[in-house]
């Protein structure tokens, strides 16, 4: 039994045993959990998951997965070398207990992996270059794990450039059919704000990749979002395809192509039987907050507070997100990558461990169903 298998084992037969509280009693205390990673951690506590961490030599990283580790709900594996982490961890005061770390090139999974990259250069258009030099690099190491069955889910970006490691799940893990290209879905959190979702949970997108989405992009876009979020609410969700424009206010192209989205979004949505209300196009003010809603749209009295935000382009989302979460304090999860056919996520350079943390732990969930969520990824 390998030392993840072990974990998983003790996660489900051990809730109250000597490792956990041994973990309890030396790490420094975390933040108080909102509700949303409360949430989270109950369901992987049910459902343990492996999340690759693809820079793990990163004492943020060693954080959050210690954290993980304390509260039963993910097996870490950390990418990177190994003398290197513990020494880390060690300087830190963080226990390793059950956080598995792999050296790539001297993993013995590392020819595998070479054979298998070369089969991917032979089918597919895409020159990757030395497999040896490729599978090496952490980013492709985790996709390949990932993507392969050896790991759940993979994070990574928190140390890198953000298109290196774009580029390592473009080349590696299989794209979804159904979606014209991937993109990015932040959770945001932020109790102390108002209209911040039915829930107290907003999702943007694309807050990521996509510089300027077409209409089928949009659509794709706030469908996948929808589901992703229905997923985690459990219930039917609002998505507002966001403009300048509330339902024709304004006639400029960019208006009309969000309202194309949205109409488009709304055929698909009931092709597929999905609990999902797409709205648009609609202001943001309108989105988000019922007495706005009330005095520009007629009988809007019944209206609810928009889950998702659909932006026209991935300025007005990457703006929106920087400013809710610096000037707003809201806290951020993800980037949660959409359009691959395994969980990712993205976290940038001046992730703290909290967002380390509740990002690990929200794609982590993601993975409990995603065969659900996605049908065609495990084909």
């Amino acid at each position: 039994m390998n030392q993840i298998e072990r974990f998983a084992e003790v996660t489900l037969n051990s809730r109250h045993g000597a490792s956990a509280a041994a973990l309890m009693s030396v790490l420094p205390s975390p933040s108080p959990d909102n509700s949303v990673t409360r949430y989270l951690i109950e369901q992987l506590r049910a459902h343990p998951k492996r999340v690759v961490f693809t820079e793990g030599e990163d004492v943020r990283i060693l954080q959050a997965a210690a954290r993980l580790v304390e509260l039963e709900a993910v097996a870490p594996i950390l990418l990177g070398n190994r003398e290197r982490i513990r020494a880390l961890a060690a300087e830190n005061g963080i226990p390793m207990t059950f956080i598995h770390v792999i050296d790539p090139p001297h993993s013995s999974d590392f020819k595998l992996f070479c054979q298998r990259v070369e089969n991917m250069a032979r089918y597919r258009t895409v020159k990757i270059g030395d497999p040896a030099e490729l599978v090496s690099r952490p980013h492709y190491f985790g996709a390949l794990m990932t993507q392969y069955g050896q790991a759940d889910a993979i994070v990574g970006g928190n140390q890198a450039l953000p298109a290196s490691y774009f580029r390592a799940l473009l080349h590696t893990i299989k794209p979804l059919p159904n979606v014209p290209k991937i993109f990015g879905t932040t959770l945001l959190v932020a109790p102390h704000l108002k209209h911040m979702g039915g829930n107290g949970i907003l999702f943007l997108a694309d807050s990521a990749l996509i510089p300027n989405p077409s209409v089928q992009e949009l659509a794709a876009i706030a469908l996948e979002t929808g589901k992703l979020a229905h997923h985690f609410l459990g219930r039917k969700v609002h998505v507002a395809m966001l403009s300048h424009s509330t339902k024709g206010s304004a006639s400029t192209p960019d208006a009309q192509k969000m309202a194309a989205a949205a109409s488009l979004a709304r055929e698909e949505a009931l092709k597929q039987f999905l609990d999902i209300d797409i709205e648009g196009e609609i202001q943001a003010d309108v989105a988000v907050d019922p007495e706005a809603a009330e005095t520009k749209l007629h009988g809007a009295e019944a209206r609810h507070t928009a889950d998702v935000l659909v932006f026209p382009n991935l300025d007005a989302a990457h703006i929106s997100l920087k400013l809710l979460q610096h000037i707003g304090g809201a806290q951020n999860y993800g980037q949660l990558i959409l359009g691959l056919a395994r969980p990712a996520a993205q976290v940038p350079r001046t992730a703290s461990s909290e967002t380390i943390f509740g990002t690990a732990a929200a794609v982590a969930v993601e993975a409990i169903k995603y065969h659900e969520l996605f049908p065609h990824g495990n084909e």
